[in-house]
């Protein structure tokens, strides 16, 4: 079976199975991102976190805030399942069980029975839960088997990102209320199926909480609440975005794994499985910068490499200038290589002084604005982590939104942040500007022709920017 889009594949033989030949390294700005042929996707109001009435930049803003619980309410008995019972999927789980009341995960899925196999005893040895033989579920089509049940209302959403937009879309036809881990989305077709699917959701009263755990950790809601409802930044000026790491984990292959398998088991590795790591990774901070300025960027200029990567397809580094209304630039940089520096973080410069974005903002001449004061340790002293870990945060509160209110659904916002890192993929593949417009009519759809455990086109060829105007 012929890769359909391995990224760089799909780029030169667009939508198409024709075979290419080794000495064709051309990746052009048009194949890179499609032939724009799709009109934009309409959308509606962002329903994230923490909403907000727009006024001058720099002014006072009404904002809409969901309680900041630290247990959510009882109420409403929650069934969920959970799609994807890897690291992340099992950690969600967990999380879940442990934001309130009348919780049980009844039901597990994922394309591999060890996987399940390992999160079921995981539940077990943890929270003492036993998910049934019979609600377990395996092979491409297991999410499908898990959705029949009647009595989920919940499910969680962790496979690789390839499968969101399919899944998420699924899961609203069925009727479940949502939590879907990031990225949402590896392409320009994904993410806006998903803002479709988020309308939908909006529709039939489903609510949805998508992963960007920072819109859920009080201490950069304090300084949101400070930055966007107060103005104390005044007129922003500029931003960055950083997540710079040692090398992030990867499988060698076995030799009783088909291609598929091996892609599936790297797939952090591979662009058409996790979207590349400035997707996959880096749209935490990116996701950051877009919640504070109210805004995506309407432009892209960005650069990368690929220099010590043991697997996949994709690049280690990556540097990009997103140009937003206004001329406000926002450097986003990410790297993840072994020996070089670390920082992952946020940063927001206003005329009135500069932000970390995550529990304090300073005065133009440096001198402390603001400082979250974070609960004391167990002896007493001024502790370092919030009262509530965001990954339990997010459960609380999607779980208070179903019993009492008030509404809430992140897909929209999140599916533009993802398309917003998705869009400086691109530009740094193809050395070429891209702009927010050509995103929302994109045709480019990355994947395998056919999910099935078999063969694939596993050559990696690495993209080259400027190769071809």
């Amino acid at each position: 079976m012929n890769t359909r889009n391995n990224l760089y594949l799909h780029q030169i033989n667009h939508l198409t199975r024709y075979p290419m030949k080794k000495t064709d390294n051309n990746f052009s700005r048009r194949r890179f991102i499609g032939n724009a042929a799709l009109g934009a996707i309409g959308t509606i109001g962002v329903g994230h976190l923490l909403s907000s009435c727009s006024g001058p930049s720099g002014s006072k803003t009404e904002l809409s805030l969901l309680p900041m619980l630290d247990q959510a309410p009882d109420g409403v008995p929650i069934k969920a399942g959970v799609i994807g019972c890897g690291g992340r999927g099992t950690g969600a789980a967990i999380n879940l069980l442990n934001a309130g009341p009348n919780i049980q995960v009844v039901a597990l899925a994922d394309v591999f029975q060890d996987k399940v196999d390992n999160c079921r005893e995981e539940l077990k040895r943890e929270k003492g839960v036993d998910v049934l033989v019979d609600n377990c579920f395996t092979g491409f089509d297991a999410f499908k088997r898990l959705l029949e049940n009647k009595d989920i209302n919940y499910v969680i959403l962790a496979t690789p990102p390839y499968f969101r937009p399919e899944h998420f879309k699924a899961c609203v036809e069925a009727g479940k209320h949502i939590f879907m881990e990031k990225p949402v989305a590896v392409d320009p077709v994904g993410a806006r199926k998903v803002m479709a699917a988020a309308q939908q959701a909006t529709a039939a009263g489903l609510c949805v909480v998508t992963g960007t755990q920072r819109h859920h950790q009080r201490d950069y809601i304090e300084v949101y609440k400070k930055v966007v409802g107060e103005g104390a930044l005044g007129t922003i000026l500029s931003a960055n975005a950083y997540w710079n790491q040692p090398q992030l984990w990867y499988r060698e292959r076995k030799p009783e794994w088909t291609d598929m398998e091996c892609m599936l088991r790297d797939w952090v590795n591979w662009t058409w499985l996790s979207g590349d790591h400035i997707v996959e990774q880096h749209v935490h901070n990116i996701d950051v910068i877009n919640w504070f300025l109210g805004k995506f960027p309407v432009s892209a200029v960005g650069i990368g490499s690929r220099q010590r990567r043991p697997t996949g397809d994709q690049y280690d580094n990556f540097s990009v200038d997103f140009i937003y209304e206004g001329q406000v630039h926002m450097h986003s940089m990410c790297r993840q290589i072994n020996g070089c520096v670390n920082n992952v973080s946020e940063y927001i410069r206003g005329t009135n002084g500069y932000t970390n974005c995550s529990n304090t903002i300073w005065n133009p001449d440096g001198t402390v604005q603001y400082g979250y004061e974070y609960p004391a340790d167990e002896s007493g002293q001024p502790g370092e982590n919030v009262k509530v870990s965001p990954y339990d945060q997010e459960h609380i509160d999607l779980i208070t939104a179903i019993r009492t209110g008030p509404y809430i659904n992140e897909a929209e916002f999140t599916a533009k942040s993802c398309l917003t890192a998705i869009m400086g993929r691109i530009s740094a593949y193809t050395g070429k500007e891209v702009t927010w417009d050509e995103m929302m009519s994109s045709d480019l759809q990355l994947g395998v022709s056919q999910l099935v455990m078999g063969p694939v086109d596993m050559k990696a060829v690495i993209p080259v920017p400027g190769s071809e105007s």
